[in-house]
């Protein structure tokens, strides 16, 4: 077992947790709208969604690249053109960081936690996402990729969930820096081009 690929996964998977995209500013405007509780309701069905996709990624991808070898190379190399162009849709992109909007979803814990899991259960964007990521980050020859990928997802969701609580109890601090700094916003969009590059260059450069 490699512990340092699995010390570099979940560096990059906090670095992407940190890095605001919609989930992030959605639970900030939860929690700014409702509260701290109702924001961890969210924070809660967003991570609880990421086991279906873990389990896509887990049994889907495991039976075929134990069924040709060569197609781990080229998941990695489809990863870090995925990657790229992430970044190039997102320098593409609007700053749009708007946290005033306030929801008029139903504000009971339940309802927002539904929510949240809904909201990540039905984008495919995550199972895609999961696919390019974890093929880099296999960390031993003894486990089976399986059980690999699990452990990947496990490590992703609790990184996650550790990030975005601490974006709930700092949402008034969060808020008030992309409120009344423009440029802040400019520097946050450049920081995710440089980290989807960056992993493109590590998934391109392992073996």
């Amino acid at each position: 077992m490699n512990i340092e690929i699995l010390v570099s996964f979940t560096l990059a998977t906090t670095t992407l947790a940190l890095s605001p995209g919609p989930d992030n500013v959605f639970v900030l405007v939860q929690t700014i709208s409702y509260g701290k509780r109702k924001g961890m309701a969210i924070v809660c069905g967003l991570i609880l969604g990421c086991i279906l996709h873990t389990s896509i990624v887990a049994f889907g991808l495991s039976s075929f690249i134990q069924s040709s070898p060569k197609l781990l190379f080229a998941l990695k190399l489809t990863g870090a053109f995925y990657m790229l162009y992430l970044a190039y849709t997102t320098y593409n992109s609007k700053q749009e960081l708007d946290i005033n909007k306030q929801s008029d979803n139903g504000t009971t814990f339940f309802r927002l936690f539904k929510r949240g899991f809904v909201m990540n259960i039905i984008n495919p964007k995550v199972s895609f996402f999961f696919m390019a990521f974890f093929p880099a980050f296999l960390f031993s020859t003894n486990l089976s990729l399986t059980i690999q990928f699990f452990v990947l997802g496990l490590l992703f969701m609790g990184t996650s969930f550790l990030i975005f609580t601490l974006l709930v109890f700092c949402s008034g601090s969060v808020a008030a820096i992309l409120r009344n700094n423009k440029r802040f916003k400019s520097i946050i969009k450049w920081f995710q081009i440089v980290i989807f590059v960056i992993i493109a260059i590590y998934i391109l450069i392992t073996n």
